[in-house]
C-alpha cells in the first residue's frame, strides 16, 4: 500500500518520474526509465507492452524502446528507485554453477550422446557433455541419488533415490530465440517427467523386501529391471514407468530350481547385480547375495542355467562374446564362468583368482572386462586391497596381460566406466579408450590409449578445493600476450577428452577473465572463467621459496632416498593419482591475498605467516636466490610479545623455478601475523600491505621500506597471539560480551517504538528532507575491542590531499577500529600527475617517501571495509597503466576528489581535500544489516550500446546486495543473492567489473550470478536426440506413480523439477498498471486497494 502512495506522490507531487519495472518469473528482464519533469500540475502514464515502454508526462511523449529479448513471465512486482537519467538495467540470474559436484554418489554415461551424468546426496543431477555443454536437474526432495542410467541416445535419465523412488528425466528442445540479434536453434533443458515407487508385498509388514538395490535398463531401452533387497525381480514398462503384470520374478520360484544341497534351508540374499546378455536379447544374469547366479530367459519365464557360487557376490559383468561372464566377490577375489550348453547347473568357475591375496582382503566393489583388438583384456576393479596392510586405501585396479597399475586416490571411488572411439555395437571389440573414475572428491580420467595409462587434464569439473580456497581474486579484460604466457606456462599433457556430447552455442566471450584462487598449502590457482567451464590454465607454488616442515629435501626419512623401502613398496604397484590432497604440509603457507597488475605481469601474494611475495612473469626457467626484506610494523613498540607462530624460514641457497610466475623480493612482516590487506601499484613499484598490528609500504624496485605504521592499541593483546595460537583470553571474552548485553539493555530502553519501513528511510534519505527519520540506533564501538588494529583495506590513489590545486600519488588505509590514515607519497619519477620517462638521471638513487596527510576516525568506530577514491565526476580512478597507456577514460583531474568510506555499518563520500561530509547512507540504520563485500561496478545499457555507469555493490552479513548510485549514494535496487545463514558463501563472494560475481555453494563450488541483464555467463546448448516417439506417461494402480511436467526456462540449460504455470495474459497487466497509473490525484485512495488486488491475482 505504501508503495502505491510512494508513487503517486512522486509522479504528482515532485514532478520526478522514477519506475523500475521487474519481471520475477522464469527468466527475469528489467528496465528503469527515469524522466525528470518540471512541470508539476499534469499527471503521468506508463504504458507497458511486450516490446518496449513508453512514459508519457505533462502530454509529451518519450519513447523509451528497451526489447525484451527474453520470454516474461508475467509476475509483477514494482520498486521504486530513484534514479534520474539513468538507463543502467540491473536483474539477479544465478547463472552457472562452476568446479566439482558437492558429495557426489551415482555416475552414468550415454555412448551414443557421449554424456556423463552425476547425482549427488542433495538430490542433483548435472549432465555433461563437451566443455561449455551442461545440464542440470534438482529432484524436488533433498534425497540421496544411489543409481543413475540413460536411455541411450534418446536424452533420457532414470534415476533411482534413497528414499526408493524412481524417476525419468527428459532433455527437452526449447523453441527457437534470438541471441544477440542472431535467431538460434532451439536450446536444451532437463526437466522431469514421471516418477514410481514400488508396492509392498501384501502380508509382509517391513517394506525392506521392495527397497531397490539394482537397476538394469535393457538395451531395447523398453524394460526396466527392478532388483529389490527381497530377492525379487520386478519389471516396469518405458518410458511409462508402469509395473508389467505377471512378470514379476520371486525370490520362491528360483529356489524350486536349485539342488537340495544348496538350499540348506538359507535365503538367497539381495539381488546384487543384473546384467543383460550382450549376444542373445532377453536374457539377464541376476546375481544374489549368497552367491548365486541365475541366467533367466524374460520370453520363456525360465531359468536357463545356475551358477552355484559360494562366496558372497559383489558385481557381475560380461564377456563381450556372451561366452563368459566374471564376478567379483567379498574376499577379493573374481571368478570366471563359462556359459555352457547341456547341464543346468555349473559348480565351480573355470578360474578364480585373488589378485592381492593371500592374506584377508577387501571386496572387490565392481569389476569390468573389456577386451582388446590388440591382444588381451582389460581388467579393470576397485577395492581388493589386503585388509591389514592397505584397508585405508581407495584403489581401483588396471590389469592388461603382464601390465599391473593400482591407481590410489585420496578419496573414495564412488563409481568407473570406460568410454570407447568406435560405437560399441558396430565392432567385435571394446576398445576401452579412457576409464573415467568419480571419486568423493574429484573426477580422474585414464588415458588407456598410451603407453603407461597416463591422466588426461580436465577441462571442467577440476577440484576447486584440491586444497581448502582460502582467497580469491577475479582479473577481467586480460590483455592477448599475458593470456598466451600464462597458457604456455600452465601448458599440461594434451589429450583427447572423452566426454564431447552436445553442441555449445554460447557465443565466444568477448574479453578474457581469470579467477585466481589462494589455497591452504600456499599455492596459487589461475582458472579460465571466460566461460560456462571452469578451466585451469596455470598453477603456481610459493612453497619453494621457503624451508617447510615437511621439506623432502631435509627428511632424512624420506622412502624415495631408501631402496629398502622401495622393494617393499613394490607390490601393490601403486601410482598416486588426483590432485585432492586436503592436508597441507604446513599451515604458515595459505594465502590470505592475491593482487595482479595484468599490464606489468606483476602479482603480489601475502600468506599466513606474514609473507608478501612479489613475482613477475617469466617464460624460461631460472634458478635463484630470492630478495628477502625485514619490515617489523611493531616500531619497537613496548608491552607487546608475539605468542603466535614463527615466521616461514626463507631458502638461503638458490631454488629452480618452472616457467610462470617466480618470486622476486620476499617481504616478511614482523610480528608473523596473517596479512588481512595488500594492494599493488606496479607504475609506481609499490606494494602495500597490512596486518592486525599495521601497515608497511615498500618499494619492491629499489627493495627498500617506504613506511612502517603500527594500528595496535594499547588494550591489543588478542592481537598478539595469531589465527593459529590455541591461547585465547577468555576474561577478555567475557568481560565483552557483559558489555555488549549491558548495551543492548540500554540502547533497547531508549529505542523508539515504532519504526517506518527501510524503503520509507531511504526515499527520505535519497529526498534529503529536513526532518530525518527513525533510525536503529547504533552504539559506539568501545576502543578497546580485541583485534582493533587490524587493517581491513588498503588503496593507492593519485588525488589532492594537501590542498586543492596539486595532486599526487596518496596511500589510504582503514582499520577494524574505524581509523582512516591518508598519506602522500613522493615517488621518485612520478611528478606533475603523471609518469615521468624512467631514464631520467638520478632517478635510480632517489627513494620514495610517505607523510601523513589526514587522519580520520569514523564516529562509531565501525570497521573499514573499502576505500575508493572518486575523480572530478564521480568516476572511480582507472587502475594503474590504464590512464598513461589510454586504455581508459583519463581521470578528470580539474574538478574537486572526493572519498568513498564504506564501514560495516555506513557509505559515506567526503570531499577533498578537505575531507568534510558530502552524502551518506546508513545501512545498518535503515536496513539493521552488516556490509560485509564492497565493489564498484559498471553496468552497461541494453538499450544504448555505448551507455554505462558506475555503482556501488554491497554485499551485506544476510546475504543481500544493495546497488547505489555514486557519488550520491541513492539506492537503486535490492536482491536476495546468498542465504544469510551461509556464511562461507558470503565470506568468498567476489565481484568482478562488469557486474557478475561468485561465491563459493560448497567447498568445492562456485556458484556464478550476473547483477546485469546484459553481461551474462549461462550454458546456451543444444544435442542432437534420437528419441522415439511413445505414449505419455499416465498414473498406474500398481504401485505409486507420479505424472510431472515442468516449464523448460529458455535455453539456459538450467531447470528445476518443479511446475509454473502461468495464465495471466498481457492484457491484464495492462489493465492493471493503467487503472494505477491513470488514477488523477484527489482519487489516489483507490491505488491501494488496485495493488493488493493485482499483487493476489498475478501470485
Amino acid at each position: 500500500m505504501k508503495c502505491i502512495k510512494h508513487i503517486i506522490g512522486l509522479i504528482y507531487d515532485k514532478g520526478l518520474y522514477s519506475i523500475f519495472i521487474y519481471f520475477e518469473v522464469g527468466l527475469w528482464t528489467s528496465a528503469c526509465p527515469a524522466v525528470q519533469r518540471g512541470d508539476t500540475t499534469t499527471g503521468g502514464v506508463c504504458r507497458w507492452s511486450h516490446t518496449d515502454i513508453t512514459v508519457c508526462s505533462g502530454g509529451k511523449e518519450d519513447a523509451f524502446k528497451g526489447k525484451v529479448d527474453r520470454e516474461i513471465y508475467l509476475n509483477l512486482f514494482f520498486y521504486i528507485a530513484n534514479v534520474p537519467f539513468s538507463l543502467v538495467y540491473f536483474c539477479l540470474f544465478q547463472t552457472v554453477e562452476h568446479g566439482f559436484p558437492h558429495q557426489p554418489s551415482a555416475l552414468a554415461f550415454d555412448p551414443k550422446l557421449q554424456l556423463m551424468a552425476i547425482g549427488t546426496k542433495s538430490g542433483a543431477i548435472k549432465i555433461y557433455g563437451a566443455p561449455g555443454v551442461e545440464f542440470t536437474g534438482l529432484h524436488k526432495d533433498t534425497t540421496a541419488v544411489t543409481q543413475m542410467h540413460f536411455l541411450p541416445g534418446q536424452g533420457r535419465l532414470l534415476s533411482l533415490l534413497d528414499d526408493n523412488t524412481i524417476h525419468l528425466w527428459e532433455l527437452v528442445a526449447g523453441p527457437p530465440r534470438e541471441v544477440g540479434g542472431v535467431k538460434r536453434e532451439g536450446m536444451v533443458c532437463l526437466q522431469e517427467v514421471c516418477s514410481y515407487s514400488l508396492p509392498g508385498r501384501p502380508g509382509i509388514e517391513s517394506c525392506s523386501a521392495t527397497r531397490v538395490t539394482v537397476l538394469l535398463l535393457l538395451r531395447s531401452c523398453e524394460l526396466l529391471c527392478v532388483g529389490t533387497e527381497g530377492g525379487g525381480v520386478y519389471f516396469l514398462d518405458l518410458p511409462r514407468l508402469s509395473l508389467k503384470d505377471g512378470q514379476t520374478l520371486l525370490q520362491d520360484q528360483v529356489t524350486q530350481s536349485l539342488p537340495e544341497d544348496y538350499r540348506c534351508g538359507k535365503s538367497l540374499g539381495p539381488v546384487e547385480s543384473l546384467q543383460e546378455h550382450p549376444q542373445q536379447p532377453g536374457k539377464i544374469l541376476i546375481g544374489y547375495s549368497r552367491g548365486l547366479v541365475v541366467l533367466w530367459d524374460l520370453s520363456t519365464r525360465h531359468a536357463n542355467h545356475l551358477f552355484l557360487g559360494k562366496q558372497q557376490l559383489e558385481s557381475l559383468v560380461w564377456e563381450r562374446s556372451g561366452n563368459s561372464f566374471v564376478s567379483s566377490h567379498s574376499d577379493g577375489g573374481y571368478s570366471v564362468w563359462a556359459v555352457a550348453s547341456g547341464n543346468p547347473y555349473t559348480h565351480q568357475p573355470v578360474s578364480s583368482s585373488i589378485p592381492y591375496g593371500p592374506f584377508p582382503c577387501k571386496a572387490i566393489n565392481k569389476i569390468l572386462w573389456r577386451t582388446a583388438q590388440s591382444g588381451s583384456p582389460v581388467l579393470l576393479y576397485s577395492g581388493g586391497m589386503p585388509r591389514a596392510s592397505y584397508g585405508d586405501r581407495h584403489c581401483l585396479t588396471i590389469q592388461q596381460d603382464k601390465e599391473h597399475v593400482t591407481l590410489d586416490f585420496t578419496s573414495r571411488v564412488i563409481d568407473f566406466f570406460t568410454t570407447s572411439v568406435l560405437s560399441l555395437l558396430l565392432v567385435e571389440f571394446d576398445d576401452p579408450s579412457a576409464l573415467v573414475v568419480l571419486l568423493e572428491e574429484e573426477l580422474v580420467v585414464i588415458d588407456l590409449q598410451t603407453p603407461g595409462w597416463p591422466s588426461l587434464p580436465t577441462p571442467y569439473l577440476a577440484p576447486l578445493h584440491s586444497s581448502a580456497i582460502t582467497c580469491s581474486c577475479h582479473v577481467s579484460n586480460v590483455p592477448p600476450k599475458l593470456w598466451e604466457r600464462l597458457v604456455n606456462a600452465g601448458k599440461a599433457q594434451q589429450g583427447h577428452w572423452p566426454i564431447c556430447g552436445g553442441k555449445n552455442m554460447a557465443p565466444l566471450p568477448k574479453q578474457q577473465e581469470l579467477l585466481l584462487t589462494g589455497h591452504e598449502d600456499g599455492t596459487v590457482r589461475f582458472w579460465d572463467a571466460s566461460g560456462v567451464a571452469l578451466t585451469p590454465i596455470y598453477k603456481l607454488s610459493t612453497a619453494s621459496v621457503f624451508h617447510t616442515d615437511c621439506d623432502p629435501s631435509d627428511d632424512p626419512q624420506d622412502p624415495s632416498n631408501d631402496p629398502d623401502a622401495q622393494q617393499e613398496e613394490e607390490w601393490p604397484p601403486f601410482r598416486k593419482v588426483g590432485c585432492f590432497d586436503p592436508y597441507s604440509d604446513d599451515p604458515r603457507l595459505g594465502i590470505q591475498k592475491i593482487s595482479l597488475c595484468k599490464y606489468s605481469n606483476k602479482l603480489v601474494v601475502a600468506g599466513t605467516a606474514g609473507q608478501v611475495i612479489v613475482l613477475g612473469l617469466s617464460d624460461e626457467r631460472s634458478d635463484h636466490l630470492v630478495d628477502v626484506s625485514v619490515v617489523d610494523l611493531l616500531q619497537d613498540r613496548e608491552g607487546f610479545t608475539w605468542k603466535g607462530h614463527d615466521r616461514l624460514e626463507p631458502r638461503l641457497k638458490p631454488a629452480p623455478f618452472p616457467p610462470g610466475f617466480q618470486p622476486l623480493v620476499l617481504v616478511q612482516c614482523l610480528p608473523p601475523a596473517s596479512v588481512t590487506a595488500v594492494t599493488l601499484h606496479a607504475e609506481w613499484n609499490l606494494i602495500a600491505f597490512g596486518t592486525s598490528h599495521g601497515f608497511g609500504l615498500f618499494d619492491y624496485h629499489r627493495r627498500n621500506a617506504v613506511l612502517a605504521r603500527c594500528t595496535l592499541h594499547p588494550n591489543d593483546s588478542l592481537a598478539m597471539e595469531g589465527p593459529l595460537s590455541r591461547v585465547k583470553s577468555l576474561k577478555k571474552s567475557l568481560r565483552q560480551s557483559f558489555r555488549r548485553i549491558r548495551k543492548s539493555r540500554v540502547s533497547g530502553k531508549k529505542r523508539a517504538i515504532s519504526t517506518p519501513t527501510s524503503k520509507e528511510a531511504n526515499a527520505a534519505l535519497a529526498e534529503q528532507e529536513e526532518v530525518a527519520p527513525v533510525q536503529r540506533r547504533i552504539e559506539p564501538r568501545s576502543a578497546d575491542d580485541s583485534l582493533s588494529g587490524v587493517v581491513r583495506c588498503l588503496c593507492f590513489a593519485d588525488t589532492f590531499l594537501r590542498d586543492g590545486t596539486h595532486h599526487g600519488p596518496t596511500l589510504w588505509a582503514g582499520t577494524n577500529s574505524g581509523s582512516v590514515y591518508a598519506y602522500a607519497l613522493e615517488v621518485p619519477g612520478v611528478g606533475l600527475g603523471r609518469v615521468c620517462e624512467r631514464s631520467g638521471a638520478g632517478e635510480g638513487s632517489a627513494c620514495a617517501e610517505a607523510v601523513l596527510g589526514k587522519e580520520i576516525q569514523l564516529m562509531h568506530r565501525a570497521p573499514v571495509v573499502s576505500i575508493c577514491v572518486l575523480d572530478g565526476r564521480g568516476k572511480p580512478l582507472p587502475d594503474p597503466y590504464e590512464a598513461s597507456r589510454d586504455l581508459a577514460t583519463a581521470p578528470d583531474m580539474t574538478n574537486a576528489h572526493s572519498v568513498l568510506i564504506a564501514s560495516e555499518e555506513q557509505l559515506k563520500v567526503f570531499s577533498l581535500p578537505k575531507v568534510s561530509a558530502k552524502t551518506k547512507f546508513k545501512l545498518t540504520a535503515h536496513e539493521g544489516c552488516r556490509v560485509r563485500k564492497v565493489a564498484m561496478v559498471v553496468f552497461s545499457s541494453t538499450a544504448q550500446e555505448d551507455y554505462s555507469e558506475h555503482t556501488l555493490v554491497c554485499l551485506t552479513n544476510l546475504g543481500d546486495m544493495h546497488l547505489f548510485s555514486i557519488p550520491g549514494l541513492r539506492p537503486q535496487v535490492r536482491y536476495d543473492c546468498i542465504r544469510k545463514e551461509d556464511i562461507s558463501g558470503i565470506a568468498s563472494c567476489v565481484f568482478t567489473k562488469n557486474g557478475q560475481g561468485f561465491y563459493l555453494i560448497s567447498p568445492s563450488e562456485y556458484e556464478r550470478f550476473s547483477l546485469s541483464a546484459k553481461v551474462l555467463t549461462e550454458p546456451l546448448c543444444s544435442i542432437h536426440l534420437d528419441r522415439p516417439d511413445g505414449p505419455a506417461a499416465q498414473p498406474q494402480a500398481n504401485g505409486t506413480h507420479k505424472n510431472q511436467t515442468s516449464q523448460a526456462e529458455g535455453g539456459s540449460g538450467y531447470t528445476h523439477a518443479h511446475t509454473h504455470t502461468h495464465t495471466h495474459t498481457h492484457a491484464h497487466v495492462c489493465f492493471v498498471i493503467f487503472l494505477i497509473f491513470f488514477l488523477p490525484p484527489r482519487l489516489s485512495f483507490l491505488s491501494s486497494p488496485l495493488l493488493f488486488f493485482s499483487s493476489c491475482y498475478f501470485s
